[in-house]
């Protein structure tokens, strides 16, 4: 199969059309019409290197090089993309038991992680900057998920009922997040704690209060997804 070929398979895979496909390239910062989208796929046209590593985020495609070798090279090769699938997640199931790692749990002691806390909180309401100089260091044990990288403190009652004013979230940083899942957003010189919904041709940051409305991601406007929330 072509190139074109394998992405409007994968793109289908997952459910989404053309339209939204383009509306996710132009909120991680590049701009493309479906029509463009349509021109890669049929052959017509392909699209640059910044493009191409954006698109395989978008459509989950980690094993770049046996993906499109139809599965004949890479560490993954001769699997399907639902075997590919469970492969990946297997290994970040192994990763976070820490069984196998290389050194036992018994041979070192264990130390805490120091991870940074942004004490200007996030605004679940009305939006806030983060402001990248303003954190101080913890340390986390156990109770903070393995993935996190950073965490912030909430400040308004827009996710109610799921996160609540003045708690703090650990945050998985990532370059792009699946509608439905919920993570810290810079739009329009804000930061928001939402979640990422699709509204026909656009995507949206969703409030789980329904006392407040979406915020329409204008084509205009970049947006830039900090990370992933995780529990």
């Amino acid at each position: 199969m072509q190139l074109g070929d394998l992405l409007c398979a994968r793109r289908k895979e997952l459910g989404l059309n053309q339209a939204e496909l383009a509306a996710r390239m132009t909120a991680l910062g590049h701009p493309v019409s479906n029509q463009a989208v349509s021109k890669w796929e049929n052959g017509s046209t392909l699209p640059n290197a910044r493009q191409f590593l954006a698109l395989c985020d978008l459509l989950e495609i980690d094993d770049i090089r046996g993906y499109f070798t139809g599965g004949g090279e890479g560490l993954l090769r001769g699997l399907d993309a639902a075997g590919r699938a469970k492969a990946l997640d297997y290994i970040q199931l192994l990763r976070w038991s820490g069984r196998y790692a290389l050194h036992k749990e018994s041979e070192k002691i264990v130390p805490l992680r120091s991870l940074p806390l942004y004490s200007l909180a996030v605004s679940a309401g009305t939006g806030q900057f983060l402001d990248g100089e303003d954190y101080e260091m913890v340390e986390v044990g156990a109770e903070v998920p393995e993935g996190a990288n950073f965490g912030v403190r909430v400040a308004g009652d827009s996710m109610e009922p799921r996160f609540h004013n003045g708690q703090t979230v650990w945050v998985r940083q990532q370059r792009s997040l699946m509608t439905g899942e919920i993570g810290i957003f810079l739009y329009d010189g804000s930061a928001y704690l939402k979640q990422l919904v699709a509204k026909q041709d656009r995507l949206a940051l969703h409030s789980l209060n329904p006392a407040y409305g979406d915020i329409l991601i204008s084509p205009e406007l970049p947006l830039r997804v900090l990370g992933k929330v995780v529990e």
